[in-house]
């Protein structure tokens, strides 16, 4: 199988690069357990609990024990940066007061809002149900380029959101006779879903100027804080007595599914390209799926994994519309 560059710039190579194939996989499953982290931690799945975590204490702490990692990744990038253009020319890697404006609102919007009205729907939705609502980002991306950036929806565009949207429909109606509250779920996860489509829009220019690892890396941070004050402002510190059990599931979201698959993601980005990258990545709704069987005894379906398999095939034809092609 031969793999040529796409439009991420990634390098012709004579064969796959397998390495990039894997740590975009480990990416995709890695982010797609932060959900059944999620549903350990408020006690699904069978899990002890002594008096149940609110969102607000399980994102804060989440944001706060991967804040050392992208501080140690906007450190290394620096390094990185200063080698390569100079020590005289270090002071041009600073961000101008209107990037670090773009920066602090959009962290607020994709990182702080969006993961907020996450995990508060995930209190009431299946963590399957939730991956699949989140998926639809690009189609939501779409739909809001049409919106505010005068984009022209193509017959394809509408062929992607029939399926996609169809395929939540399925699993929405399937999950709505196990739980009265799927509505109340599904609706702040769209919400959420929505949040990160708009971070997604807005961000393009951003990752552009300062690059995709240190934009997301400052907007991280920037959320951190959002989080500290609202959980300041807001809860209780007695809120952060939990069980050891709780740490160890934040620390592992942590690390697992939040600072370790977006450096992954880019390194396999870059050895791969985005278009495979986006092929490989459509595992993890699909992943989440046998995930939740696995730890949370979440039951599997017919209609599941076929909702799932239109959500996949909609958000692909999406994702890869104007991305360089492979050839086997």
């Amino acid at each position: 199988m031969k793999v040529k560059a796409d439009s991420s710039g990634a390098a012709n190579a004579a064969h796959i690069d397998w390495w990039g194939v894997w740590l975009v996989l480990f990416s995709a499953v890695a982010f797609s357990a932060k959900a059944i982290f999620v549903k350990l931690a408020y006690g699904a799945g069978g899990a002890a609990v002594i008096k149940p975590i609110d969102p607000v204490t399980l994102l804060a702490l989440r944001m706060w024990f991967a804040a050392p990692g992208f501080l140690a990744l906007i450190w290394w990038m620096r390094r990185q940066n200063a080698a390569a253009i100079g020590p005289a020319n270090a002071s041009s890697l600073r961000l101008a007061k209107r990037d670090w404006l773009a920066v602090i609102g959009l962290g607020f919007l994709g990182y702080y809002a969006a993961s907020l009205l996450d995990f508060q729907g995930l209190q009431y939705i299946s963590a399957g149900l939730e991956r699949l609502i989140l998926f639809l980002n690009p189609t939501i991306v779409v739909l809001l380029s049409v919106l505010f950036l005068g984009y022209r929806i193509v017959r394809r565009d509408l062929l992607a959101l029939g399926l996609s949207y169809a395929g939540i429909a399925l699993v929405f109606v399937h999950d709505l006779n196990l739980s009265g509250n799927v509505l109340l779920g599904s609706g702040l996860v769209l919400a959420s879903a929505l949040a990160y489509a708009g971070y997604l829009v807005g961000g393009g220019h951003m990752v552009q100027r300062i690059g995709s690892l240190r934009f997301g890396a400052y907007a991280s941070l920037a959320s951190t804080v959002f989080i500290t004050l609202h959980f300041v402002l807001f809860n209780r510190f007695e809120a952060l007595d939990q069980p050891p059990h709780v740490y160890a599931l934040v620390a592992m979201m942590a690390i697992v599914s939040t600072v370790l698959p977006i450096v992954l993601m880019a390194e396999g980005m870059r050895r791969i390209g985005s278009s495979n990258a986006a092929m490989i990545s459509a595992v993890g709704p699909v992943m989440t799926i046998f995930l939740g069987y696995i730890f949370l005894a979440e039951p599997i379906t017919v209609i599941q994994l076929g909702g799932a398999a239109l959500v996949v095939a909609g958000v692909l034809i999406i994702s890869l519309k104007k991305k360089g092609r492979s050839a086997a």
